[in-house]
C-alpha cells in the first residue's frame, strides 16, 4: 500500500510539473506583430514631408511590442514610377513619372537594445546634394526579437 502511495504522489507531482511548464511557455511564445508609430508630434517624416538634398534631416518613430524589439530598418528609395507598397493611403501631390538619373538610396539596419518593449529610434540621414529632386518612399521595417515584422510607408518629396 505504501508503494501504491508512493506512486501516486509521484504521478501528481510529475504531472502537476508537466501542466506547469506547458502554461509558462505558452505565456511567454510571442504571436504579436511589432507597432511603428510615425504618428506622434515628433515623428519625421510623415507623409508629404519635405526633405532637402545637401542636408541630413532626422528619422524619429517609437517602437512597442508585448514581449521585446529586436530591429528595425530604414529605406528611402524613388518613385519616380509611381508604384505603391499599399501600407500607406496618403495622397501627396507627384510629380510626372520620370526616369532615374541619380536618384538617392538608403537602407540601413539597426539592432535595438536587449529586453526593450518600447524604443524611441532617432537615427540622423545625409542626403547628398546631388541627387534627384522628386517623389521618394521611406520605409520603416520593425522586427521583434521572435521574427515578427511590421512595415510601413510613407511618400516624401525631395527638394533644393
Amino acid at each position: 500500500m505504501k508503494t501504491y502511495i508512493n506512486f501516486i504522489v509521484l504521478l501528481v507531482l510529475a504531472l502537476q510539473l508537466f501542466v506547469s511548464c506547458t502554461k509558462d511557455s505558452e505565456q511567454e511564445k510571442d504571436t504579436e506583430k511589432p507597432i511603428i508609430n510615425m504618428e506622434s508630434n515628433d515623428a519625421f517624416p510623415k507623409p508629404c514631408d519635405t526633405i532637402y538634398r545637401g542636408e541630413d534631416f532626422i528619422f524619429k518613430a517609437t517602437f512597442s511590442d508585448n514581449v521585446e524589439l529586436g530591429s528595425y530598418n530604414l529605406e528611402l528609395h524613388h518613385n519616380f514610377d509611381h508604384h505603391t507598397h499599399g501600407s500607406h493611403t496618403d495622397t501627396c501631390p507627384m510629380d510626372p513619372d520620370t526616369e532615374p538619373v541619380n536618384p538617392f538610396y538608403y537602407n540601413e539596419s539597426f539592432t535595438i537594445p536587449a529586453g526593450s518593449k518600447s524604443f524611441t529610434a532617432e537615427r540622423p540621414v545625409s542626403v547628398p546634394p546631388d541627387v534627384d529632386k522628386g517623389d521618394y518612399h521611406f520605409m520603416v521595417k520593425l522586427t521583434d526579437k521572435e521574427g515578427w515584422q511590421s512595415w510601413q510607408s510613407v511618400s516624401v518629396k525631395i527638394t533644393e
